[in-house]
């Protein structure tokens, strides 16, 4: 199982490196292979997420794919969605996340079907 967790880990940064976000796969393995909450799995997925992402944000910094001022405003305002999300998500029964987050899952994927 460990080593189950180390490869799901590896692809998970992989995409997460690629900028697609790891967490599409990484939460429903997190679910369904380890029975974790739907709380715990989206916490988890947001601890696993910090060290891929520095290590992706050095990789296209260095490639210069980084406009540092528009990085900033939108960090700005992601650290303030972070913390009300946070707060929102800590509200709701696990159930109803779970299903919030499949929902996030299904418009996305059908987004990314029809979209040019």
């Amino acid at each position: 199982m460990k080593m189950l967790l180390v490869l799901i880990g590896i692809i998970t940064g992989i995409i997460s490196g690629m900028g697609i976000g790891g967490g599409t796969v990484l939460i429903p393995v997190l679910l369904f292979c380890t029975g974790v909450s739907q709380h715990t799995a989206q916490a988890t997925n947001l601890a696993a997420f910090i060290p891929s992402a520095l290590a992706a944000l050095y990789i296209h910094i260095r490639n210069k794919r980084v406009k540092l001022r528009l990085a900033m405003l939108l960090l700005t305002g992601g650290i303030a969605g972070a913390l009300l999300g946070s707060f929102a998500a800590d509200s709701v029964q696990a159930d109803v996340l779970g299903r919030i987050f499949g929902f996030f899952l299904l418009v996305m994927g059908i987004y990314e079907l029809f979209r040019k």
